[in-house]
């Protein structure tokens, strides 16, 4: 009998060593990532009873021997789960940090470019943010430009961040 290439399934291939050894490291990092959560973090990932005592047993252990062995059982725990749902989960965590860090850098880039005195970013501020209190946006911001040409400490400077911030978050 002839096999033609449509008749051969994919899914009937045996997994070599190697990719079953690549497929447990995968589980053992995921497994590293989920030690690595705080607890209101790790609350909303979907973890079965027992995997979840063995992280939170393993925040316990040294970086040593025993918890590289311990990370090896969570992966083999994690097998038997859906670690597809929990790789999921901690990747949307992933991402809603990394959009807090390009958050806090954008107001970080608003904060200096008003401080350099840009008309442009204060008035798009303006316009962006409409119940924004004008006058003491420009009190801020001369505040902080006066600490900056004296070398003092950015006392008013923090305070334009965060109400910068609070602005931006209100519009949100």
């Amino acid at each position: 009998m002839v096999y033609k290439y449509d008749d051969i399934n994919p899914n009937d291939y045996i997994k070599s060593k190697s990719q079953v050894k690549r497929e447990m490291t995968a589980l053992q990092k995921l497994g590293e990532q989920l030690i690595e959560l705080n607890d209101k973090q790790l609350a909303t990932v979907p973890v079965e009873e027992k995997l979840l005592d063995a992280i939170l047993e393993a925040r316990k252990m040294p970086h040593r021997e025993a918890r590289r062995r311990h990370l090896q059982f969570i992966g083999r725990l994690m097998r038997e789960t859906n670690h597809d749902e929990i790789q999921a989960a901690v990747d949307k965590l992933q991402a809603r940090s990394d959009q807090y860090v390009h958050r806090q850098h954008q107001i970080e880039r608003f904060r200096d470019l008003l401080m350099e005195g840009d008309k442009q970013i204060f008035q798009t501020l303006v316009t962006n943010c409409p119940g924004i209190d004008v006058q003491h946006l420009k009190q801020l911001v001369r505040s902080a430009q006066k600490e900056r040409d004296e070398n003092l400490p950015p006392k008013s400077a923090r305070k334009l961040f965060s109400f910068i911030r609070e602005q931006l978050e209100l519009q949100d």
